[in-house]
């Protein structure tokens, strides 16, 4: 076999132009697009250099922008004292409404009153107390709150408080035996914890 090696070759020059004709030619389209293409870029810069804006277009800006960020800073600081207000009016006058919603029950309850110190009728005293108690369970139930079922429930730390134990059996052992204080919820948050006493 022989080897052939490129310092051994002569190459005639007009083999190497009809060899590489193409590559070139196509190599030689694409540079004349790139060339064209700075050409149009530094008369678009040439173009834009003409529009630089003067010291008097720039100090306009600034001050522009330093007039809405004044505005903006008095406007934030406006809404932030706005928001303060409210939070202590609502801090203040929070329980307004539940409060208002009370005032029918204690106009029963000073009926109810009356009506002891002038009534004999001991089963009908009953029945008006019985009365005010449910509607005073309806008010509370109409703001959220809720009593906390207890009784004969497995004991619960996260809504009872355990104040005494009470041997009842296996049966009863990790339940509530009695109620001691009734517990209330509001919505899901614990309002009071209800006190109880749970077997062992």
């Amino acid at each position: 076999m022989k080897e052939k090696t490129i310092q051994n070759e002569e190459v005639a020059p007009e083999e190497v132009a009809a060899e590489t004709s193409g590559g070139v030619a196509g190599e030689s389209t694409a540079h004349d697009n790139v060339s064209e293409n700075d050409a149009a870029a530094t008369d678009k810069m040439t173009d834009n250099s003409s529009e630089t804006p003067t010291a008097e277009d720039i100090a306009a800006e600034v001050a522009a922008w330093k007039d809405k960020f004044v505005r903006l800073q008095a406007e934030f600081d406006n809404y932030r004292k706005r928001t303060l207000r409210e939070k202590m009016e609502l801090v203040e006058t929070g329980g307004k409404d539940v409060l208002k919603a009370m005032l029918p029950v204690r106009d029963d309850v000073e009926r109810a009153i009356a009506a002891m110190e002038k009534s004999e009728d001991i089963e009908a005293l009953r029945e008006g107390v019985r009365l005010i108690a449910q509607k005073f369970t309806e008010t509370l139930r109409q703001r959220g709150v809720t009593e906390i079922e207890a009784k004969g429930q497995p004991f619960d730390p996260d809504r009872q408080e355990a104040v005494a134990k009470f041997a009842a059996g296996e049966e009863q052992k990790g339940r509530v035996i009695d109620v001691v204080q009734t517990g209330y919820m509001l919505g899901d948050k614990v309002l009071r914890f209800a006190k109880v006493v749970v077997g062992e």
